[in-house]
């Protein structure tokens, strides 16, 4: 009989459980576990980290996953994640280690050095370009779509009034009116759901590409002449002037005192969120109007949010909701594992981990190698040479 220490050793895939406060996701589910299985790869997840996401352990098994401790979990050839790794956590990754999840190359300077000194190899979803070939792995779109839901649906609960328009015995109730500022993949799907719901919906953006897109949806678009398309790499929004940016508020302020509910989703990578709802147009809505303010992480797109807080000001319900697709772990894992294993399907071959850094998706999504940090965006936030 062969032994069995002749046979070659299965890659393995590790599946640590979150330690995020707040965070409920899991990297990989079931479905996706079954799929790396079948290609001949060991998938080791650590007991309960599925339990945020409602995912038993018992269905791991199921997909042919191997529950495993933390320990064992960690010295797998391959760990995926949601959340950056924490400072104990970093620890535990060794120059053969390689990471992939989100890591906030652009802000997190200090995680990223840690993990440089690990001798890991990482990967950043966020950084993975943003080109056709590259769409199944775009865990940042994944994770909108499921904030721009969860958005909507705050601003319709937090109003406290009815969305659709009402035709009753009782008379008639026009029905509310919703503004969302930044037109991306939040932006729509808040927009769409909106819509759903029975509301009249306003979108704006200062890219004109998106008109179109926002029209499709039933929505008016909102047009301001801030001086040309204003679309950057990337198809994110280029940083607006000063003089642009107090010409927008001032256009703003004004649509804004005209609606129900405002949410907001514009982001500029690596950078403050620009402030697109002043204090003055906060004073011009009416009492028990609602902002959702999804850029709240980046500091707020309102001039009075406070991060992961909800406040009353001027009669304004102000909401800052921090990890917005968290609060949906289920649907929200569902979709990232779905990026992750694309991602892993383009590094392994024959069931070997094989990097291809000629790869313009590899290449661009890599933000540590060899003991350094390899990202020009992560090189600056990190106060990298």
């Amino acid at each position: 009989m062969r032994s069995t220490d002749s046979l070659p050793r299965r890659m393995k895939i590790g599946v640590p459980k979150e330690t995020d406060a707040g965070e409920r996701r899991v990297a990989l589910v079931p479905e996706a576990v079954k799929k790396l299985v079948a290609q001949d790869l060991e998938v080791l997840v650590q007991r309960g980290a599925g339990d945020g996401a409602l995912i038993p352990d018992s269905l791991y098994e199921d997909a042919g996953a191997r529950l495993a401790e933390e320990s064992a979990v960690w010295d797998a050839d391959v760990i995926v994640k949601v959340a950056p790794p924490s400072a104990e956590e970093t620890t535990r990754l060794g120059p053969e280690s390689v990471l992939i999840g989100f890591l906030a190359p652009l802000s997190n300077g200090e995680g990223v050095r840690a993990i440089a000194g690990s001798g890991a190899t990482s990967f950043a979803l966020e950084a993975v370009p943003r080109i056709s070939r590259a769409q199944s792995m775009d865990a940042l779109s994944s994770q909108s779509n499921v904030a721009g839901y969860r958005a909507a649906l705050l601003g319709a609960q937090e109003m406290g009034r009815f969305y659709p328009m009402l035709m009753t015995a009782a008379g008639t109730i026009r029905p509310a009116t919703v503004l969302v500022l930044g037109a991306g993949v939040a932006g729509l799907q808040a927009i769409a759901t909106a819509r759903r719901l029975g509301a009249v919906v306003q979108g704006f953006d200062v890219r004109a590409a998106v008109k179109e897109q926002v029209e499709s949806l039933g929505a008016h678009f909102l047009e301001f002449d801030l001086g040309g398309d204003l679309e950057g790499a990337g198809g994110y929004a280029k940083e607006l002037t000063a003089e642009q940016q107090l010409r927008q508020q001032e256009l703003m302020a004004e649509a804004i005192g005209k609606v129900d509910v405002v949410i907001t989703t514009a982001l500029v990578p690596g950078r403050r969120a620009p402030i697109l709802v002043t204090e003055e147009a906060v004073k011009r809505m009416k009492p028990g109007s609602v902002i959702v303010d999804l850029a709240g992480e980046a500091g707020g797109n309102c001039e009075l949010t406070e991060p992961g807080e909800t406040v009353i000001k001027y009669g304004v319900k102000i909401v800052a909701p921090l990890n917005l697709a968290s609060t949906m772990a289920e649907h929200a894992s569902q979709l990232y594992a779905r990026n992750i294993q694309s991602l892993l399907e383009l590094m392994i071959s024959e069931g070997a981990l094989k990097l291809d850094f000629d790869d313009e998706i590899i290449a661009g999504a890599c933000v540590t190698r060899g003991g350094e940090i390899v990202h020009e965006g992560a090189k600056a936030a990190a106060g990298a040479q």
